[in-house]
């Protein structure tokens, strides 16, 4: 068993790596193809979008078609696909080959470095939403009582590695990485990694636990949603107690709610059809529990669309604030701070403010206030991304303020004289904001789902974080517009950062968040709850994106 989790553990090297490398593409976009930091933004945060998205739908299949095993092998082989693409869309690599321009300028890629560069970004996003999507599920599968092997001190001695690997590759990484100047080694060496992870992978084959497909909760849903359109026209009975239920002993029944009625006609028998017949077409009949619990899933919608804010808040991190930093000063004294070190602290931050909020949480909870944590918890993540964001617009306001008593607003190459760590609280500010929201969001969605969902908690949590990255992309662009004001004024986003007024946009951030939060406490009030299930929670392990963490809800909420 562990010489198994070992071989997939490796495959999380090689996350980190790569990930640490997708890390500085904001800077690769603006300093090689010399595209608007906005454009380039745009492109970061439909990249980490998807990611985030995919792997609801990802875990969908994984259910009903093909198994943790061969979506992990299918995304490490589109994963090192990409990333051999990635490395091969820089400049150098092909322009080499063709005995033409071999410098990292924008007048040396040509249309076959960017058909090569977004066919990379496509894959690269398909497998790491495979990973999150199956590596802690495949794990699992190898702790079955099957799947265990004799522990021997050499299966302890791997584990061990593997593990050890996990805290010690992402050091590596902040600090090996930045050093290398070559953009084609920066994407190369995460290449190279990930197809040996993937070998390593494919060596333990034959002796993983496979578990196969067992049907996906949400084709309940579908099903819900196809049997009450079928009856449409059909009028349901006036006593809830006459729609179809089964009382197995061994099935949850949730009782019947009066909300959201046109959903209860799937449940409705009908007279000229024998029970038999009914019970032997399921996409006609289903039961009042699985009725009610797509009821659920419709009412948590509004609650649920004031986290998207939190998304677009989140996103920052990834690009706008690495863009300043890369404009900024990075030595202390003589010593030379590679730029990954504020994204390793910014990690750190995340997981111990997850941990502060679970103690905090576990506290409440002794008080009998267990329903209404997590919301007070996803209240408290907002306030501070109001934080960071007043906090990140005071310091571009210094940051520009400097710009201009230098001179350098034409001159965007130049380094401003102005410490990186300026923006070393924004960065702290934002991994408790996002350690916080994602703990305790995820703790919400775990008592108000439905329980057949419970494996889909961590996704559709993460999947909301994406979608609001994506929305990051529009309220730039619908700030850009407002702030034209028709064309009588220059926009606050400019080609360069130096030109543009980001400040004014983090203010922005901050007065919709403040808005988001109100409207988040009345939906909050209004919201009906159920009983919360878990006495106790445990912070998440969360990932390598800032996006992606690993909920156990799973496991703690069978």
């Amino acid at each position: 068993m562990l010489s198994s989790i070992t071989k997939i553990t490796v495959l999380m090297w090689a996350d980190i790596l790569a990930v640490y490398a997708m890390w500085m593409m904001m800077i690769y976009l603006t300093d090689v193809w010399k595209i608007g930091f906005t454009h380039a933004a745009a492109i970061v945060n439909f990249f980490w979008g998807i990611v985030l998205m995919l792997p609801l739908a990802m875990q969908f299949l994984v259910d009903t078609i093909i198994g943790n095993y061969w979506m992990l092998l299918v995304s490490s082989l589109a994963y090192s696909a990409g990333l051999g693409f990635l490395t091969m869309s820089t400049p150098p690599v092909l322009s080499e080959a063709m005995g033409t321009c071999s410098e990292y300028k924008p007048e040396c890629i040509g249309e076959g470095q960017e058909i090569l560069f977004y066919t990379a970004l496509a894959l690269i996003a398909f497998g790491l939403s495979g990973h999150l999507t199956s590596m802690g599920g495949f794990m699992g599968e190898q702790m079955t009582e099957s799947g265990t092997e004799d522990l021997n001190e050499h299966s302890f001695w791997m584990f061990f590695c593997g593990m050890f690997g996990v805290v010690l590759v992402p050091i590596i990484a902040a600090i090996a990485l930045p050093y290398i100047k070559p953009w084609t080694l920066r994407f190369g060496i995460p290449a190279i990694c990930t197809v040996v992870a993937t070998l390593i992978f494919l060596t333990g084959s034959c002796s993983y636990n496979y578990l196969k497909p067992q049907g996906s909760p949400l084709t309940t849903v579908f099903r819900v949603f196809v049997a009450s359109t079928s009856k449409l026209f059909y009028r349901g009975p006036r006593d809830p107690s006459e729609l179809y239920e089964r009382n197995d002993y061994d099935l949850y029944l949730q009782p019947h709610t009066r909300g959201l009625r046109c959903l209860d006609k799937a449940a409705i028998l009908l007279p000229d059809q024998s029970l038999e017949q009914q019970e032997a077409n399921r996409w006609r009949l289903c039961r009042v529990t699985e009725v009610e619990g797509t009821k659920s899933l419709l009412r948590m919608i509004p609650i649920c669309m004031t986290f998207i804010i939190v998304g677009v808040v989140s996103s920052i991190g990834l690009t706008y604030f690495i863009e300043q930093a890369d404009h900024l000063n990075r030595k202390v004294g003589r010593l030379f701070v590679p730029l990954p070190i504020l994204l390793w602290l910014y990690d750190i931050t995340k997981s111990k403010s997850a941990g502060v909020y679970v103690n905090f949480a576990n506290l409440l909870n002794k008080f009998g206030y267990r329903k209404y944590t997590p919301v007070i918890g996803i209240a408290i993540s907002m306030i501070l991304a109001i934080l960071c964001c007043i906090t990140a617009a005071k310091v571009e306001a210094r940051r520009l303020g400097i710009v201009r008593d230098h001179n350098l607003i034409d001159k965007p190459e130049d380094k401003i004289p102005m410490s990186m760590f300026w923006l070393l609280p924004q960065f702290l500010l934002l991994g408790g904001f996002d350690g916080v929201s994602q703990t305790s969001i995820t703790s919400f969605l775990i008592d108000q789902f439905p329980p057949l969902m419970h494996m889909y908690l961590a996704h559709i949590a993460i999947g909301v974080f994406g979608v609001g990255t994506m929305g990051g992309v529009l309220s730039v662009y619908v700030v850009g517009k407002v702030s034209e004001g028709g064309g009588r004024s220059p926009s606050w986003f400019q080609h360069t950062l130096n030109k543009s007024r980001l400040d004014n946009y983090y203010w922005t951030l901050a007065a919709l968040t403040a808005a988001n939060l109100v409207v988040f406490i009345l939906v909050a009030i209004w919201y009906a709850y159920r009983d919360g299930e878990l006495e106790e929670i445990e912070a998440p392990e969360f990932g390598e994106t800032g996006e992606p963490f690993d909920d156990n809800s799973k496991c703690c909420c069978c």
